[in-house]
């Protein structure tokens, strides 16, 4: 039996117009879990991420924590591990495109919600076929991606530990999927995962079953509560 490791990204720079790279506490994020992996006596014999910056910058903080963890060589990166585009997904909904000073305005938190709300509603209508997001799969084929992830890493790497690190959209894909949850579930899922969660999987070459979902293990004594984020 293995154990596969999904974990969401650290903190990235939302707000900002470069989203794709880890602020501060997202790199003391994944370094404080990368020493829960050492503190666990935790190696991992495969590592698999998205192509998208902030996946790989979050697999490195993990092993500047935990240098001894198997992190020596760069990561797979799979592109069926990647983000949706949010701001596609919010366009094809709406018509509209944030602009950057709307982007700076959400650091407000009544902005804030109701950007996630709007987000909410966008990502149901792309999940049910409601709406077509430019330059951007359907629900069904994003998800497959993801599952297909998964599935490869197993299927390599049966009885050993896999670290996969990605976004909240391609995890919360991959447990509805294995929990035969519909897509509005997976929405739900996803906007409820913290920064650098992890998600676990047991897995053999034939299938793969969820054992917890979005817990933060190196951060539930920290006393900077600061350092749980979700976006």
């Amino acid at each position: 039996m293995g154990t596969i490791y999904l974990v969401r990204h650290g903190q990235a720079s939302f707000g900002t117009n470069d989203y794709d790279r880890l602020t501060q506490t997202g790199f003391a994020q994944a370094r404080l879990l990368g020493a829960y992996f050492r503190f666990r006596n935790i190696r991992f014999d495969a590592v698999h991420t998205g192509t998208l910056r902030r996946h790989v910058e979050t697999a490195h903080g993990i092993f500047e924590g935990h240098p001894e963890g198997g992190g020596g060589s760069e990561p797979e990166r799979v592109a069926g591990l990647d983000e949706y585009n949010p701001v596609a997904v919010i366009m094809a909904l709406t018509g509209r495109v944030a602009t950057p000073d709307a982007m700076a305005e959400r650091r407000d938190p009544a902005v804030l919600r109701d950007h996630f709300r709007l987000l909410r509603d966008a990502l149901i209508a792309w999940a049910e076929g409601r709406s077509d997001p430019a330059g951007m799969p359907s629900w069904r084929t994003f998800q497959d991606g993801a599952v297909a992830a998964v599935v490869e890493a197993r299927q390599r790497c049966a009885d050993g530990n896999v670290l996969i690190v990605s976004s909240g959209g391609p995890i919360a894909a991959i447990v509805a999927d294995n929990l035969q949850a519909p897509p509005r579930a997976a929405i739900d899922l996803n906007l409820r995962m913290r920064n650098s969660s992890v998600t676990e999987l047991s897995s053999n070459p034939r299938r793969h079953s969820l054992v917890s979902f979005n817990s933060l293990p190196h951060l539930d004594t920290n006393p900077d509560r600061a350092l749980i984020t979700y976006a």
